[in-house]
């Protein structure tokens, strides 16, 4: 086989609870992560030695800074030392985001160099070495994939509440969203700094995942946003106060909810019909570049 190709969806954060801080840095971490269908294609073949990342975006690294090359190098240091692959990312997930497009394009390159060269690795040997690689990589890589044609690689989508710092996972029940849009404002949050000044003490609404995960079991979509939340929001929004603003207007403009993804900046709503959710994709694209109107992400049966 010459090359793989691997669709590397995106995640939203249905529900974010910070529990407390661990002695190793780290956050104690509750969320329901949910992949959406946004997705970068990543395309990768193999070449005699050395890791080699091309790109059609100009704002994420080619070296070793990006999780893409790091995902290479530990499956490739653990199956073949010195073999080599050439990684071409379309990048299609905003980056800096707070939609793991970092994340998810490592969890591909896992996938896709196991499947390119044969290497054998079981689901929890690269669960392993996605939890080495970053907090998201774990979820990202979760979805289960599958070759859709000949060297073609898709997920089969994957929604799950995550512990510990995002690699305990517990998969929940497939649910498709219809009716998202998603707005990414024109800047970028450190997520080191947004947990580094989180204070659980000055939080006015945490998420009440129990209630969450009942009406999630029972397939009742409409009614999950009555138990959203994002404990993040209390940094983000105090420091970019646009990620609130835009909140708000989705709201008003008839969104069942709208919450902050991750560490942000972007924020999600979720539309009763696909109407609604136009008319606003539509007022925000005025305003903002990237703007995505979408679903739940899901391949296969």
């Amino acid at each position: 086989m010459q090359t793989v190709t691997i669709e590397a969806p995106a995640k939203i954060n249905l529900t974010l609870d910070v529990k407390g801080k661990r002695s190793d840095g780290y956050h104690e971490l509750e969320t329901v992560m949910h992949q959406i269908n946004l997705f970068d294609r990543i395309t990768i073949e193999p070449r005699p030695s050395g890791i080699k990342i091309d790109t059609n975006s100009i704002s994420i690294p080619h070296g070793q800074e990006n999780l893409a090359y790091k995902a290479a190098l530990v499956i490739l240091q653990e199956y073949q030392p010195g073999a080599g692959v050439k990684i071409f990312i379309e990048k299609n997930i905003p980056v800096g985001a707070g939609l793991a497009g970092g994340s998810t394009d490592a969890a591909a390159v896992l996938a896709g160099i196991n499947h390119l060269y044969n290497c054998g690795f079981s689901r929890p040997q690269l669960l392993e070495m996605a939890t080495a690689i970053g907090s998201d990589v774990a979820f990202c890589l979760s979805g289960q994939y599958f070759e859709s044609q000949p060297g073609e690689l898709v997920s089969r989508g994957f929604t799950a509440i995550a512990r510990g710092r995002g690699e305990l996972l517990e998969p929940l029940p497939m649910r498709i969203i219809p009716n998202i849009v998603i707005v990414k404002p024109d800047f970028e949050l450190s997520t080191a700094q947004v947990y580094s000044e989180l204070d659980l003490k000055a939080i006015e609404q945490f998420p009440d995942t129990r209630s969450f995960l009942q009406v999630w079991n029972k397939g009742d979509i409409i009614n999950i946003s009555v138990y959203m939340a994002n404990v993040l929001e209390s940094v983000s929004i105090r420091k970019k106060p646009e990620i609130g603003i835009i909140k708000s207007r989705l709201i008003e403009m008839g969104a069942l909810s709208a919450l902050m993804s991750g560490s942000g900046p972007s924020v999600f709503a979720i539309f009763p019909d696909n109407e609604t959710a136009l008319k606003a994709y539509q007022v925000f694209k005025k305003d903002y570049q990237e703007v995505y109107l979408l679903s739940s992400y899901k391949r296969g049966d």
